[in-house]
C-alpha cells in the first residue's frame, strides 16, 4: 500500500503514509490540536492516537470538549493508578479499573488493607509517573499465549477474564516496566496527559459484584482535564457531603434504619411522616385530577402470579424467598404492575372504556445486595407511585404527552427547575432480545419522540438500551448543587398483555390487545423524599416543612397568649410547635433555626398586649412586628400555593 486516504470531519482528504498515526494527522493540522487531542476517533470507533492507520478511514480527533474523551481520560488515569499500586505493593494482584461518572474506580486484591496514608503515598507515585511522560502501549496477544502469560504472572483474575472475554487475539496495554492488562482500550498517548486527578476513599466490593465471591479492595477516584474543573468537583462534593439525607434526616429526627428490623428498611418518625404524607396526598389528588382511579393491591401474593407475569423467572434474585401458606406458595410483591393487570382483567372492557388509568402507591419488597443499599436511594422496602395506563393505540401519543406533563408539573411543583429526558429504543430487531411485533416498537418509539415534540422537550435517544420488553422515556432532574437524579419513566410493555391475554371488544366487534404503559413519577416515595432532602438541605419550603411556625414566649407570663396562638395556628391547618421550655429566647430562637423552622413567632409582653407576633423567618431574619391575624393570612396563602420561596 503506497498511500492511506484520511478523510477529516470538515470533508478534507489527506493522503498519508503507511504508518502514519492519528496524532501525526492532527500535528500536521496544528501543534495546537495535537497539543489538545485525547483520542481519535476512526470509522466512529474510539481509536489510540499513536495507533498506525490500517486503511483508508474517516477520522476525528476528540479533545477536552469532548465527552468521550473524558471517559479514555479517566481509564487511562485509572491504569495509572494500578501501575503506583504495583510500583508500592508488588504483590497486588490486579481486577478491574473502568471509568465512571466523574472518576473511575480500580479494584485490588491484597493481603494487607490499603490505609488512608497509603492513598496518599499512591496518589504521589501516580505524579511520579506522570510526570516521566510514560506511554501507554497498545500490544496483540494470542488468547492460548495470553492465558498462558497471565497464569504465569500470578494474575487469576486476568485469567478468568481473558477466557471468558477475549477473542483469538485480544489487545493489551504496558505502561511503565510493571504494569501490563487486558484490555480493550483506547488510551491516552502517554501519562503528561493527565492532568488533574485526586484518589477519594477505599471501599469493599466482591469480584464481579458478586457476594459470593472474593472481597476486593476498590479505590475511588475522580479525575478531570483541568484542576478547576477538579476543584469544583471537590466542591460540589463537600457541598453534596453538608446535604447528605442520612447525616439531615438523623439531625432533623425524619426516619431512621433499625438495625433490630433489618437493613434497607425505612422508619419514618413524625416529623418524616407528615413530610411523606404530604407527597403522597399531593400525588393521590393529581392523580384524580387527571383522570386516574385510585386501587390498592396486596402486599403478598400466590407465587403463581408471579410465574404468569416471568418474575418467578427472570426476576427471581432480586425477590425476597417465596414462603409456604395452607394452600400454595406466597412471595411478595417485587412490582405493582401484575396487581394492576389482575384489577383490568377482573372484567371485560369495551373500546369506549380505554383508556383505563389504575393509579397506586404501592409498597414494594426487592431483595437487594447488602453492599448496594444506601440510605433512603437504595433499599429493600419502598413505595412506587405506579400507575399503568391501559390504551388503544390511536391513544398512545396523547397518553405519552399526558404522562410526560404530568412528569414536569411534578418537578415544577417541588422546586426542581431543570430536567433532561433519554428516550431508550430498541436495535430495529436485529439482535432477537427484545419483545414484540416491530410494528408495535415503531408505533411506542415514534409515540415518545412526537410527545417530547409536542410539549418541547428536547430528548436525548438512547439506541439498544431499551428493556427487552418495550421502550422508555426516563426524565432525570437537575439539582441544587447541579447532580443528576433519575427519577420519572414512562415505559412500554408489550410483554405482559400477552402474558394475562389482556383484551378488549374493538368498535369492529373483535378483540384486541391493549397496549400498556407503566408509569412512575416520585420513582420511588423513599428515593424522591431522600433527593428532597438533599435538594433543599433539609430547609424545606414552609408547605412541605415538617414544623412551619414555631412559636416562642420570651418569659412565662407570655406562654397563655403563645398558647392560643399556637393553637389558631394549628386550627388553620398549620404545623406549629410551641416552645415553652423555661430557656432564654435566643436559645429557643437557635434551636428552631437548626430544625430549620421557616418562621419564628417570638411573644413578649409588648406582643401579647397587643395582639401582635415578632415574625423571624430562617432565611430574612427579623421581619418586625405585625398582627397575628395578619401572619396567619399570609402563611396559610404561602402554604395553600405551595410556594417555594
Amino acid at each position: 500500500m503506497n498511500s492511506i486516504q484520511v478523510t477529516l470531519p470538515d470533508g478534507s482528504i489527506h493522503q498519508v503514509a503507511p504508518g502514519t498515526t492519528p496524532l501525526d494527522v492532527a500535528r500536521g493540522i496544528s501543534p495546537r490540536l495535537a497539543d489538545a487531542a485525547i483520542v481519535a476517533k476512526v470509522d466512529g470507533q474510539l481509536f489510540d492516537l499513536n495507533r498506525p492507520f490500517e486503511a483508508d478511514s474517516a477520522l476525528q480527533i476528540l479533545t477536552t470538549k469532548d465527552s468521550e474523551a473524558l471517559e479514555v481520560y479517566r481509564h487511562s488515569t485509572a491504569h495509572l493508578c494500578a501501575a503506583a499500586v504495583l510500583e508500592l505493593f508488588p504483590e497486588t494482584k490486579l481486577a478491574i479499573g473502568p471509568p465512571i461518572e466523574n472518576g473511575f474506580y480500580y479494584d485490588f486484591d491484597r493481603p494487607d488493607k490499603f490505609t488512608p496514608d497509603d492513598l496518599d503515598r499512591i496518589e504521589g507515585k501516580m505524579w511520579e509517573l506522570q510526570a516521566k511522560a510514560l506511554p501507554f502501549e497498545r500490544k496483540l496477544m494470542e488468547k492460548a499465549a495470553g492465558i498462558e502469560k497471565y497464569t504465569a504472572m500470578n494474575e487469576p483474575m486476568k485469567v478468568e477474564l481473558i477466557t471468558e472475554r477475549a477473542g483469538d487475539i485480544f489487545t493489551e496495554y504496558t505502561l511503565g516496566p510493571n504494569f501490563i492488562d487486558f484490555c480493550r482500550g483506547p488510551h491516552l498517548p502517554d501519562t503528561s496527559k493527565i492532568k488533574a486527578f485526586k484518589l477519594l476513599n477505599i471501599a469493599g466490593a466482591y469480584w464481579k459484584g458478586d457476594e459470593k465471591n472474593k472481597q476486593l479492595q476498590r479505590i475511588y477516584a475522580t479525575a478531570w482535564f483541568t484542576k478547576k474543573d477538579q476543584d469544583e468537583y471537590l466542591t460540589r462534593l463537600e457541598e453534596a457531603k453538608k446535604r447528605d439525607h442520612r447525616k439531615i434526616g438523623q439531625e432533623l429526627d425524619l426516619f431512621s434504619i433499625q438495625e433490630l428490623a433489618g437493613p434497607g428498611l425505612i422508619f419514618f418518625h413524625p416529623k418524616g411522616g407528615i413530610i411523606r404524607k404530604t407527597l403522597e396526598d399531593w400525588m393521590r389528588e393529581a392523580y384524580l385530577k387527571r383522570g386516574y382511579s385510585l386501587v390498592y393491591t396486596p402486599h403478598v401474593m400466590r407465587r403463581d402470579l408471579w410465574k404468569v407475569s416471568g418474575h418467578a423467572n427472570f426476576y427471581s434474585e432480586n425477590m425476597f424467598a417465596p414462603m409456604e401458606l395452607d394452600d400454595a406458595e406466597y412471595q411478595l410483591k417485587p412490582m405493582n404492575c401484575p396487581g394492576h393487570i389482575l384489577i383490568y382483567r377482573d372484567r371485560q372492557h369495551s373500546y369506549r372504556d380505554l383508556p383505563v388509568r389504575l393509579g397506586e402507591l404501592g409498597t414494594v419488597y426487592r431483595y437487594e445486595r447488602s453492599g448496594t443499599m444506601h440510605g433512603l436511594l437504595r433499599v429493600r422496602g419502598f413505595t412506587q407511585d405506579d400507575a399503568h395506563i391501559f390504551c388503544r393505540p390511536d391513544q398512545v401519543e396523547d397518553e405519552i404527552v399526558a404522562c410526560l406533563d404530568f412528569a414536569t408539573d411534578t418537578l415544577r411543583t417541588f422546586g426542581f427547575t431543570s430536567y433532561k429526558a433519554e428516550i431508550s429504543t430498541w436495535d430495529g430487531g436485529v439482535s432477537g432480545k427484545y419483545d414484540g411485533e416491530p410494528d408495535k416498537w415503531v408505533l411506542a418509539e415514534g409515540a415518545l419522540r412526537k410527545a417530547c415534540d409536542r410539549l418541547g422537550i428536547e430528548a436525548k435517544v438512547i439506541p439498544d438500551e431499551a428493556a427487552f420488553y418495550g421502550p422508555k422515556i426516563d426524565v432525570k432532574l437537575v439539582d441544587a448543587i447541579g447532580r443528576l437524579w433519575q427519577l420519572s419513566t414512562v415505559q412500554f410493555d408489550f410483554t405482559l398483555p400477552n402474558r394475562f391475554e389482556l383484551e378488549y371488544v374493538g368498535a369492529d366487534g373483535a378483540k384486541h390487545r391493549p397496549l400498556m404503559v407503566h408509569r412512575a413519577l416520585f420513582g420511588s416515595v423513599e428515593r424522591f423524599f431522600g433527593i428532597l432532602v438533599e435538594h433543599y438541605a433539609g430547609a424545606f419550603p414552609t408547605w412541605l416543612a415538617p414544623v412551619q411556625v414555631a412559636v416562642l414566649p420570651i418569659t412565662d407570663k407570655q406562654i397563655p397568649y403563645a398558647q392560643d396562638l399556637t393553637e389558631k395556628l394549628k386550627a388553620a391547618g398549620v404545623r406549629a410547635v410551641l416552645d415553652d421550655r423555661g430557656e432564654k429566647v435566643n436559645l429557643k430562637i437557635r434551636d428552631a433555626q437548626v430544625q430549620k423552622v421557616p418562621y419564628m413567632l417570638v411573644c413578649g409582653g409588648r406582643e401579647a398586649e397587643a395582639g401582635l407576633v415578632a415574625v423571624r423567618h430562617r432565611k430574612r431574619g427579623d421581619a418586625g412586628a405585625i398582627p397575628f391575624e395578619q401572619f396567619l393570612e399570609t402563611v396559610t396563602a404561602e402554604i395553600a400555593a405551595k410556594s417555594l420561596e
